[in-house]
């Protein structure tokens, strides 16, 4: 139960921070105003509290596997939300991410 709570902070953190960054984008880049950028700051700030959640103490430890789930999230999100459609290298990458996410939060310690 451990891991599938952890992995639901993972993606929840991703949602903040990802949907946070890309509502800033949306405020400056497409110039859709303040609005837009201060909900991307409360999405963001959201952000930084779920991590705190996790079950793991280690700040490094969660933040470096966060990484990737961040690469996995960001592109999925853009495939989502603004029709981006990653190339194999993408998909590998992303992967690649992913696997090290599960080694570096869920191997077996002693």
């Amino acid at each position: 139960m451990t891991i599938l709570r952890s992995l639901f902070l993972f993606a929840l953190a991703a949602l903040a921070e990802i949907g946070g960054a890309w509502l800033v984008w949306q405020g400056v880049r497409e110039q859709r105003g303040l609005a837009w950028i201060g909900a991307g700051v409360i999405a963001l700030g959201l952000y930084g509290f779920v991590a705190t959640l996790q079950p793991d103490a280690n700040f490094g430890r969660v933040l470096a596997a966060y990484g990737g789930v961040f690469v996995a999230g960001s592109l999925a999100w853009g495939m989502a939300v603004d029709g981006f459609r990653p190339d194999r290298w993408d998909v590998i990458g992303a992967l690649i991410c992913l696997a090290g996410v599960l080694m570096i939060m869920y191997a077996p310690r002693g």
